[in-house]
């Protein structure tokens, strides 16, 4: 019985796997239609499709093969490629791993966006108020904005436990209050800059900054995996865990077995909202395009709350799925740039294709009738909350 069950896991990881690569084939051949309709160029070619038909398919491979080649190429063709998809990944992998863990307990936190922001508010604070040695410095600022963004995620977590607000309504609204709240603190004396009047704070001390091994590439990417393999760790190998899994699973049974589950709701939005922080440190903290600090300002964080929660459906909510998702997200940003200066193709597109992969992700039925050797699990939430 056992050596049966354990076939049927790796049997229905191996399909998940395959949908997942599935979703990104289909996604590509998406993206090369779009390549070619919004051409004039090559669509002209389809003319003489009858005529001669070696001119519109030659056309459409070069279109099709230069862009992708380019964005092959900016994500992972050199060292500093692949500097800047692991620097691009760092944030989006520990926001996805926030996202997912919440998902893991059944919890949709759509508030990663605004935890991340609080994250990136008392790391930058730190990092250009206290004057710490280097070490020191980095360790006190990362803490704060881990304390910042678990503080904000557990809010969620008591208002669900303690007055059953939802979630995702809670959130979505936090988000707009940390945005607003950024806003108002960049006005303020104790984060405007000197001498400035637009909402920039000081640039952070060289002591509470990653230290930068290799262009972009940072320490902050190496805390980011060792946040994966904490919440691995977390998930797999601790009680704690267990009572996420179990909560996520059935609340109504894991109650009935004696778990506590307003607390584990509470812990779990925390934890969550702790991860989403670090994402915010890593912005606050690491190097910028030009290799020096960002100071902080209003768009710091970019839009990585919402990134993660693709990240982490495309991750299925297991820390080494969002590590692979992130990264590759990380070189589809990195790979979008060469694509627009090498192809003369819209970085819009490296977008389009993120959201093309979790579409069909999200539709592994679709997947299964589009590529019939690809059979569809027989459990296909996209959260990984089994037990």
């Amino acid at each position: 019985m056992a050596e049966a069950a354990t076939s049927q896991v790796w049997r229905e990881r191996g399909r998940t796997a395959a949908i997942t690569a599935g979703s990104i084939v289909l996604a590509l051949l998406a993206g090369a239609v779009l390549m070619v309709v919004s051409d004039p160029d090559v669509i002209t070619q389809y003319a003489y499709l009858f005529t001669a038909p070696a001119l519109p398919l030659g056309a459409t491979w070069a279109k099709v093969s230069n862009a992708y080649g380019a964005l092959l190429l900016g994500a992972i063709g050199s060292p500093n490629a692949l500097a800047e998809t692991a620097w691009q990944a760092a944030p989006l992998i520990c926001a996805g791993l926030g996202v997912g863990l919440g998902f893991r307990a059944g919890l949709f936190n759509i508030g990663a966006q605004g935890q991340a922001i609080w994250g990136s508010i008392a790391a930058a604070y730190l990092g250009f108020t206290l004057h710490l040695p280097p070490v020191i410095h980095v360790i006190v600022a990362v803490i704060g904005g881990l304390i910042a963004g678990a503080i904000w995620g557990g809010i969620v977590g008591f208002l669900k436990a303690r007055t059953g607000a939802h979630e995702v309504i809670v959130t979505i609204m936090l988000n707009y209050v940390a945005l607003q709240a950024l806003s108002w603190l960049l006005s303020t004396p104790a984060f405007l800059r000197p001498g400035r009047v637009d909402p920039i704070a000081p640039v952070i001390a060289e002591t509470a900054a990653f230290p930068i091994l290799f262009r972009q590439l940072n320490v902050g990417f190496f805390v980011a995996l060792a946040a994966a393999g904490a919440v691995w760790w977390l998930l797999d190998r601790s009680t704690l865990g267990f009572a996420i899994r179990a909560v996520g699973a059935n609340p109504a049974a894991a109650g009935t077995a004696g778990m506590n589950v307003p607390n584990v709701t509470i812990i779990t939005m925390a934890l969550s909202g702790l991860l989403c922080g670090l994402a915010g440190v890593q912005y606050a903290l690491g190097p910028g395009a030009d290799l020096v600090a960002t100071p902080l300002s209003i768009g710091l964080v970019g839009t990585v709350g919402f990134d993660a929660i693709t990240v982490a459906l495309l991750g299925r909510s297991k820390p080494l799925g969002t590590v692979f998702a992130g990264l590759l997200f990380g070189g589809l940003h990195a790979g979008g740039l060469a694509m627009q200066s090498i192809a003369q193709t819209p970085l819009t597109l490296s977008t389009v294709l993120q959201a093309l992969i979790v579409l069909f992700v999200a539709a592994p039925a679709l997947v299964g009738a589009l590529l019939p050797k690809v059979k569809a699990p027989a459990t296909t939430s996209l959260v990984g909350g089994e037990a």
